[in-house]
């Protein structure tokens, strides 16, 4: 069978050398192939000329294209730069910083300043420094590996010199001889801190790990559900709502408790108002009216003289005679929402339990998405739950109270002293003292209270201040009567070690001091060294195991490393002012709330609540809806600020990284490196070195 002949440039007659070709299949028994001939060569070359003509024409208008958009994303570059521009102007000029907040305070200015300066210290100092490295670089400094190489020596006349080629000598000498040393053993004094700080968390993740794979967790004793399910059995429980000033979410939380699944009979609602607008009182007033009518035992309680802040407001309502009638105290913050059945999920672990003074629920939040921030806080406090507060609850039968969402036995609150107002953690003076008594405490991981974020920094950065300045407060109260407790010595030493020291004192002393301070101080002392295990593989896996508890965080693992450095900020300020009694560290700021607990959620609570209610629906109903809108509309559009303290810290570490990019590209190696016949101690006895000694000295 022969095939037909293949025709290379298309039809027409072609003359060429015919080939033949014989198959050994017997189907094919040959092929003939025709080669070009001279003018298909050139009929061939005649169409690739005017192809390239055309794919020249092509490549010009595409190159047009692509230049025509360059130029208009330099256009919206430089025109979002002088905007950007402009609005920090503006700012500045119009005092929108963190440095002239509003809010009253009761700090000293020259207190809150000072640290701000300490910083812009160190801004200057870094560069300053770094003009000194590159005018050293083009002045002919250069320091190769793996030999010191010093060329402007070796090529400059001898006996000539400068004033800059002196500076930069003392500078050397001295940045080798005085400055490197003390910065090498602080930074060996963190990295150990570091290290022990590293393996107590890892040992807390073991403890969670082994806790979800045994299933381990608290379960109440059976005859305890079978008390409230069957028989009845309802202790008598007092629920506490302290508030100030927080209209955004005073419905939801009130309509939360009112909704609780206890008889009406055995639980009495305390409305703890400190505010001190009458606006808000009226409103809160109103609300507590109107449950009232609906067949809720609740109470409204606003003090006259507001003493102690949220510690003195609790001891308020803890004073009234009716309290001896309660067996339990629940406490919720203005903004938490407790699901319908937290009470009969939390009171049976009190049932023969007589040494349980707390049970702690855990906090979910209906905000979590809301912008970057939330995400970021929805990571650190997943693992403060999940991690931190199960395991020490399951080990120890010990954990800080986290102020809201637990129920309290109220002979264990009176036991350990009540409400105390000599720190702005009052929670935690309560666990602590609560604890050295003999008092356990139960977490509950599975029974969650929701709750609300801050969705700005300037609320986020003022609670986190009050959270750490006030555990060093308390410190610095309770380690004498922690020596003293009669609890064992394992007992007090996980209380002072590592309860107060190593997770409130030495963690955000390293956070600061080594990624804030000492690392960008290396870039510009190079004799002082940091091992990469340090800056970044240690702590890429501690970010990686925070978020463990969160799996939808993971792609947020980036902003969230760049996020903890610049709150260590604010950590290490917080735990100064309340370690040596500063003035902010007595500083209280109710958290500003934005009420993100939707009206949808409220309304489905009304329509529950008024459904039992004959004839009263549609009226409270649509007076609710009136009031949530009334509410939204009455907040005040706040102006963003600039934070001098972050900026500051931002363009130090800028600076450093500068410095470290230039060695890293050749331009600036890090310093002076050593002979590979002598050590870094050796290097100022090499003879290289008594050269540039004995050529600039003054």
């Amino acid at each position: 069978m022969a095939l037909p002949s293949f025709n290379w440039w298309g039809k027409g007659s072609h003359k060429g050398t015919p080939v033949v070709v014989t198959m050994e299949n017997p189907n094919w028994s040959m092929v003939e192939l025709e080669a070009p001939s001279e003018s298909d060569f050139q009929t061939s070359t005649v169409t690739q000329e005017k192809a390239r003509g055309k794919n020249a024409k092509q490549l010009t208008w595409v190159l047009l294209l692509k230049a025509h958009r360059a130029a208009g994303c330099l256009t919206s570059v430089a025109s979002t730069l002088f905007s950007l521009g402009s609005t920090i102007r503006r700012r500045v000029i119009s005092g929108q910083t963190d440095n002239n907040d509003s809010t009253p305070s009761t700090e000293n200015k020259t207190v809150k300043t000072r640290f701000y300066n300490c910083i812009k210290a160190f801004l200057w100092l870094s560069l300053l420094l770094l003009g000194f490295e590159i005018a050293a670089y083009f002045k002919g400094w250069h320091f190769g590996a793996p030999k010191l190489q010093l060329q402007y020596i070796f090529t400059a006349p001898f006996g000539v010199r400068d004033l800059f080629d002196g500076l930069y000598t003392r500078w050397v000498l001295i940045r080798v001889g005085y400055l490197a040393p003390p910065l090498q053993f602080l930074a060996n004094v963190c990295i150990i801190l570091f290290i022990v700080q590293s393996l107590d968390r890892l040992v807390l993740c073991l403890g969670c790990f082994w806790i979800r794979f045994k299933k381990i967790k608290p379960i109440p004793k059976q005859d305890a559900i079978v008390d409230l399910e069957e028989n009845g059995f309802f202790p008598m429980v007092l629920v506490q709502i302290p508030m100030c000033n927080e209209k955004e979410v005073y419905q939801q939380s009130i309509a939360a408790v009112c909704n609780l699944d206890w008889p009406k009979s055995k639980i009495l609602i305390q409305i703890l108002d400190d505010s001190d607008e009458p606006t808000t009182q009226l409103l809160i007033k109103e609300e507590v009216h109107k449950w009232q009518q609906e067949g809720a035992r609740i109470v409204y309680r606003h003090r006259v003289i507001r003493d102690g802040y949220k510690a003195g407001n609790l001891k308020s309502g803890m004073s009234y005679s009716y309290v001896k009638e309660y067996e339990f105290v629940a406490i919720f913050d203005a903004d938490f929402q407790p699901a319908p059945d937290f009470l009969k999920r939390t009171i049976p672990h009190f049932k023969d339990n007589e040494d349980v003074g707390l049970v702690q629920a855990r906090w979910s939040f209906v905000n979590k998405d809301e912008n970057l921030l939330t995400r970021l806080q929805n990571v650190n406090l997943s693992f403060h739950f999940e991690v931190e507060q199960q395991v020490n609850g399951v080990f120890i039968n010990f954990f800080g109270f986290n102020g809201t969402a637990g129920v309290w036995r109220i002979k264990a609150l009176e036991e350990s002293g009540g409400w105390l107002e000599r720190t702005t953690v009052e929670d935690m003076d309560i666990a602590v003292r609560a604890h050295l008594l003999g008092w356990k405490f139960v977490f509950i991981n599975d029974v969650e209270c929701q709750c609300e974020l801050p969705e700005s920094y300037e609320a986020y950065r003022k609670q986190q201040h009050r959270w750490h300045s006030g555990p060093m407060q308390l410190f610095r109260l309770c380690l004498p009567d922690i020596i003293r407790a009669k609890i064992s010595m394992w007992k007090k030493f996980n209380m002072i070690f590592l309860f107060f020291l190593l997770r409130k004192l030495i963690l955000p002393f390293y956070s600061f001091t080594l990624f804030c301070i000492i690392l960008p101080m290396t870039m510009f002392i190079p004799e002082a060294e940091l091992p990469a295990w340090v800056v970044c593989y240690i702590p890429a896996t501690m970010s990686f195991l925070n978020i463990l508890p969160t799996p939808k965080s993971f792609p947020f693992i980036v902003p969230y490393l760049l996020f903890e450095n610049t709150m260590s900020v604010t950590k290490f300020n917080a735990m100064i002012s309340g370690l040596f009694q500063l003035g902010s560290a007595y500083e209280w700021v109710v958290t500003k709330k934005s009420g993100r607990s939707s009206e949808g959620d409220l309304v489905s609570l009304v329509e529950k609540e008024t459904k039992q209610q004959r004839g009263e629906s549609e009226p409270n109903l649509d007076e609710t809806k009136t009031d949530i809108l009334r509410e939204q509309k009455s907040r005040q559009k706040k102006h963003n600020r600039m934070y001098t303290k972050e900026l500051a810290l931002a363009f130090l570490l800028l600076t450093a990284s500068a410095r470290s990019l230039l060695s890293a590209q050749g331009g600036l190696e890090l310093g002076w490196l050593p002979n590979e016949n002598f050590g870094r101690r050796g290097l100022a006895e090499s003879s290289v070195h008594r050269l540039l000694y004995s050529r600039f000295r003054f």
